[in-house]
């Protein structure tokens, strides 16, 4: 599930200072870090504590709990909530609502520890890490324009959203694997495109305030999201199921 939103990278101003464009990518990618870490901590305690995991699912029935509803659809009302009130938020209020959704997203992520190895998992999450960070840098370096390739994504993204929906439907093996090769490419791609939007950004900031704080924290939104989903297409593609 893509929760990103592409808004708040619109205000900008002309370059002045390079060191605050280093700094603004540094932060970006701290508070991803940071983001990723929570997450993975939290996926790992519920993932592997029956009575944890018993807060998310009925472990007689199978069905889901209210929290586990909210650990699945929570995310994307605080990301909406974070894009949509951007303006009005403050910096305190933006980064309680990214430390939440970070506990939230590691929660709903939980499942993949009854699904797959625990030695696949980790082989996967470092094959994302190294996909991730390959692509991170061609989009920092790269002195080619991304912005028409990452229209071109962002549409197979919406193709590859509704595919997911149908197969929901039609559980056809075949058509999971495609989307999932599919879904590698385009969050391979995107990866590079938020960068380079990233840098760009940051090159045309004026000086360091709060909204420029709260422009690294949906920066580095974007970029936990193209890990995360990076990720779990990959992990369809490559982990081994118990």
């Amino acid at each position: 599930m893509d929760l990103r939103n592409s808004n708040f990278g619109t205000q900008t101003a002309r370059p002045v200072d390079g060191s605050l464009a280093k700094s603004f990518m540094s932060n970006v990618f701290s508070w991803m870090s940071l983001a990723l870490v929570v997450s993975g901590v939290f996926a790992y305690l519920f993932g592997t504590s029956t009575e944890l995991i018993g807060y998310i699912y009925n472990l007689q029935t199978g069905g889901m709990t209210i929290f586990g509803y909210l650990t699945v659809f929570g995310p994307l009302i605080l990301v909406l909530i974070m894009g949509m009130r951007f303006q009005k938020l403050s910096y305190g209020s933006m980064v309680i609502l990214y430390a939440v959704f970070s506990a939230l997203m590691g929660i709903s992520l939980s499942s993949i520890f009854l699904i797959y190895t625990m030695g696949s998992i980790a082989k996967v999450f470092f094959i994302t890490a190294a996909t991730f960070g390959a692509m991170a840098l061609v989009g920092y370096t790269t002195k080619t324009d991304l912005t028409k390739f990452g229209s071109i994504l962002y549409m197979a993204l919406i193709g590859i959203i509704i595919a997911s929906v149908v197969n929901w439907f039609m559980h056809s093996a075949q058509m999971d694997y495609i989307i999932s090769i599919l879904g590698v490419l385009i969050f391979t791609g995107l990866t590079a495109y938020d960068v380079q939007k990233l840098k760009r950004i940051g090159m045309g900031l004026e000086y360091q305030d709060e909204n420029t704080n709260k422009l690294v924290l949906m920066g580095a939104l974007s970029l936990y999201l193209d890990f995360i989903n990076l990720f779990l297409f990959l992990l369809r593609l490559f982990g081994d199921r118990k």
